[in-house]
């Protein structure tokens, strides 16, 4: 039985299509023949990625009436042409350049590149994908170079870590953070030349100094030299300039987030996000929601979603969810973590899976969830975020439901259980 569809056959009559290099870009336009109906005008132009060069390329859009502009994500030599376009007032649409794959055995340079994206444009065989709007973009350069520096001031201190093995000071073993106020105290007296461990065992504070006799046996034996002194100087202070960026990049990231202070606050309800994880997820997908038709869309979009990979009746693969946005990949497993700690009904549905099928599998699982609460939030200003509780599995189901659960984990712990009704 023949059903309707929801395609619509229809061909953008005005549009140019962009093969963008790093130091040119080959312009492609189609537009109809007014002398012969059916037909279709095209010019092929070379640009440099110079502004006034490009300047000149919106101007002779603007003389063709040129309504969309499609160009291919390349590296982020994209961004010059978009931003300067989508301020000229076109509607510019960046597409994923696998989605636009020429056909195999046919030439392939430049021009021909753009005038196959124009002709798969024009019938609209591609998807726009998501260029947040300027004030997101801003926020999210900030909340990126906020996790880059994060990552960068790590990988410092992991250096930190390993000097100090070389020099067989095991001070790791006996603190969990060697960069708190009694770790810095004792690193700062070894570059100052100290060399005795009950010194500076005795450096410790608070907590730590229940530890005495174990930093002493730390410390006992050192190989400690003056190379090691130069470079431990060095990598601190690193550590602290990284530490002042940090707090420059924050205090920059709440004078953009502001306006949207009362999303942040909305979102910091949800079990495992705080305010910085808010911040993360507002620069990566926005606070507008109508781009993303459903959550289901939004979790596609973030690979979020098992890929689907069927042929001959049988599914292939092993439901991998794919590659997406790797910075709220981060924040949402690192939410999803945080999740799982409470007393929540996401903190048990984190666990339920773990129990059953890792905690790889929970993660993504629970990351899943937290985005699709994210958009039902952003979706509707009205709405907030209601905790269903932990004990939401067993009450949903009866009664039954929770016996044969626990009857379940009793006897995976290698019990034989037996019921008898309360008199």
């Amino acid at each position: 039985m023949l059903e309707p569809t929801q395609d619509s056959e229809q061909v953008i009559e005005r549009i140019a299509a962009l093969d963008i290099g790093k130091e040119e870009l080959v312009c492609c336009v189609r537009v109809p023949d007014p002398n012969r109906p059916g037909k279709r005008l095209q010019e092929v132009t070379t640009y440099s990625t110079m502004t006034r060069s490009l300047l000149g390329m919106c101007d002779r859009l603007r003389q063709l009436e040129v309504t969309r502009v499609i160009m291919e994500a390349t590296s982020d030599y994209w961004k010059s042409p978009f931003y300067l376009l989508e301020a000229a007032g076109f509607e510019v649409w960046l597409v994923n350049a696998r989605d636009v794959k020429h056909l195999p055995g046919r030439p392939k340079s430049d021009k021909i590149d753009s005038v196959w994206l124009c002709k798969v444009g024009e019938r609209g065989m591609v998807r726009a994908s998501f260029v947040p709007p300027p004030p997101i973009r801003v926020l999210r350069d900030l909340t990126r170079y906020r996790s880059d520096l994060v990552a960068v001031r790590t990988a410092e201190k992991q250096r930190v870590e390993k000097l100090l093995e070389d020099a067989q000071i095991k001070l790791s073993v006996v603190a969990s953070d060697i960069f708190g106020v009694s770790g810095r105290d004792m690193m700062a007296a070894l570059i100052a030349g100290q060399r005795d461990p009950k010194a500076l065992a005795q450096l410790a504070r608070t907590r730590m100094r229940a530890k005495i006799a174990d930093l002493e046996e730390a410390f006992y034996g050192s190989r400690f030299g003056d190379h090691h002194a130069f470079l431990l100087a060095k990598m601190l202070a690193r550590i602290d300039a990284i530490d002042a960026d940090i707090t420059e990049v924050e205090a920059r990231i709440e004078e953009q987030i502001a306006p949207f202070a009362d999303t942040v606050a909305r979102l910091d309800a949800i079990p495992g996000v705080g305010p910085a994880t808010a911040q993360v997820i507002i620069a990566e997908i926005g606070v507008d929601m109508t781009r993303f038709p459903t959550a289901a869309h939004l979790a596609s979009w973030a690979k979020l979603s098992p890929i689907i990979s069927e042929s001959a009746g049988k599914r292939k693969g092993k439901n991998a969810t794919g590659h997406g946005n790797r910075y709220l990949a981060r924040v949402l497993g690192e939410a999803a973590v945080s999740a799982g700690k409470t007393d929540t009904f996401l903190g048990e549905r984190y666990r339920r899976i773990a129990r059953r099928r890792g905690k790889k599998k929970a993660i993504v699982a629970v990351g899943r969830s937290l985005l699709i609460i994210v958009w039902h939030l952003l979706s509707d200003p009205q709405a907030d975020f209601v905790d269903l509780g932990p004990d939401f599995y067993d009450t949903r189901g009866g009664t039954q439901r929770a016996i044969r659960n626990h009857v379940h984990r009793l006897e995976a712990l290698g019990y034989t259980v037996t019921l008898h009704p309360a008199a």
